[in-house]
C-alpha cells in the first residue's frame, strides 16, 4: 500500500465514522424549504449502472433521505455513445440542484465546466489529481470532492494474480481505453518485473472490440487483462463473452466483471463508491464545504473468482489463489 492510499485510508477512517451517520440523525432542511435536489450525471447509459445507483439511493435512505419526501433525484444520463455530456450537465445547473453527483472523467469534466457554484461529488473519479480535477486529495478546494479509485495502484497486483492463476502465461493482452493510460503504464512496469510480454490493445468503441480480440489471438496471447475504465465497465458483458469465446483467461478491476463471466477480478466492491458518495452528499447538506472534504478511496479490495468460467476454460484454480479469494462464483 503506497503513501497516497495510506493517507486516503486514514482520512476516510476519521471522516466517515459510523457515529457520524446515524440513521436516526435529523435530516437538515434545504435552504429552499423544499426537498433536497440531487443531480446525477452517470458516466454512461444508466442501465448497466443501475445496481450501483440503487446502492447510492439505498444509502441515502439509510441516512434519512426519503425520496419524494425530503429528497428528489434528477438523473441525466446519456442514452447512447456520443451523447453530449455538456448538455446534460447544463440541464442540471438550470434545475438549480443542490449537488451534482458525477461518475467518471467525462461526466466530472462536464459538470465542472458547467458550474463552479454547485457542489460536485465525484463518484468515483479514477485519479482526480492526475485528471486535473483537484490539486490535492487532502484538501481538494473549489466545489469538488468525492471518491477516487486509483486503479493504476492495483494494476500490478492484478497482473500478479493472473500469472498465479495461469502460470504458463508469457504473453498477456492488455485491453484499455484512452483514459486508462496510467493503468497501461503500471501494467507495463509490472510486466517487466514479472517477465511477461504485454500486448497493448487500445479500444474506445464497441465496434473495435472484435478486432482487438482477433489481434490478441493472432499474436498468441495467453491471457487477458482489462483496464478499469468507464468504457470497459459499460461493455463488460461483451468483453467477458468475447474472452470466453476466444478462451482467454481474464482479470478485471471490479467484481461485476467476474459476475458477468470473467475469470477473476481484483479491486473494490462495485457499490462501495456509491455508498461513500451518498455520505459526501449528506456531509455537504449538513454544511460542509466540498473543497474542505478530503477525497476518499474505497478501503476493501477483494479477489473474486468465477469457478464456472474456470471449468469452461479447463483451468484448475491453484490452491494458493483460491485461498486469497473473498468470493467464489460457482
Amino acid at each position: 500500500m503506497n503513501q497516497r492510499r495510506k493517507l486516503l485510508t486514514a482520512l476516510g477512517a476519521s471522516l466517515f465514522t459510523t457515529s457520524s451517520f446515524s440513521v436516526n440523525a435529523q435530516v437538515p432542511i434545504a435552504p429552499s424549504g423544499k426537498p433536497w435536489r440531487v443531480g446525477i450525471l452517470p458516466g454512461g447509459p444508466l442501465a448497466p449502472r443501475k445496481f450501483q445507483w440503487d446502492a447510492f439511493r439505498a444509502r441515502m435512505q439509510e441516512l434519512g433521505y426519503i425520496e419524494g419526501k425530503n429528497v428528489q433525484f434528477e438523473f441525466r444520463a446519456p442514452e447512447k455513445e456520443g451523447d453530449p455530456y455538456d448538455t446534460l450537465a447544463a440541464e442540471l445547473v438550470r434545475l438549480n440542484v443542490d449537488v451534482i453527483v458525477a461518475t467518471a472523467g467525462i461526466a466530472i469534466t462536464a459538470a465542472n465546466k458547467a458550474t463552479q457554484r454547485i457542489p460536485i461529488v465525484m463518484c468515483p473519479s479514477a485519479d482526480p489529481v492526475i485528471d486535473g480535477f483537484v490539486t490535492s486529495l487532502r484538501r481538494p478546494g473549489g466545489n469538488l470532492t468525492g471518491v477516487a479509485i486509483l486503479p493504476a495502484e492495483t494494476t500490478g497486483k492484478r497482473l500478479q494474480l493472473l500469472r498465479e492463476m495461469v502460470p504458463k502465461a508469457k504473453r498477456v493482452a492488455f485491453l484499455w481505453s484512452t483514459v486508462g493510460k496510467t493503468q497501461l503504464d503500471a501494467a507495463e512496469s509490472a510486466a517487466r518485473q514479472l517477465g511477461v510480454q504485454l500486448q497493448s490493445l487500445e479500444v474506445n468503441t464497441a465496434n473495435a472490440l472484435p478486432g482487438a480480440f482477433e489481434a490478441a489471438i493472432k499474436s498468441n496471447a495467453d491471457a487477458l487483462m482489462v483496464a478499469q475504465t468507464t468504457f470497459t465497465f459499460g461493455m463488460r458483458k461483451e468483453i467477458t463473452a468475447m474472452a470466453l469465446k476466444h478462451r482467454l483467461p481474464s482479470i478485471y478491476g471490479l467484481p461485476s466483471n467476474a459476475v458477468e463471466g470473467g475469470l477473476m477480478s481484483y479491486g473494490p466492491d462495485d457499490t462501495e463508491f456509491y455508498r461513500l458518495g451518498a455520505m459526501f452528499v449528506d456531509k455537504i447538506f449538513r454544511g460542509s464545504k466540498p473543497g474542505d472534504l478530503p477525497i476518499q478511496q474505497p478501503t476493501r479490495f477483494e479477489l473474486v473468482i468465477n469457478l464456472k468460467t474456470a471449468r469452461a476454460l479447463g483451468i484448475k484454480v491453484p490452491q494458493m489463489v483460491l485461498v486469497q479469494a473473498a468470493r467464489v462464483i460457482e
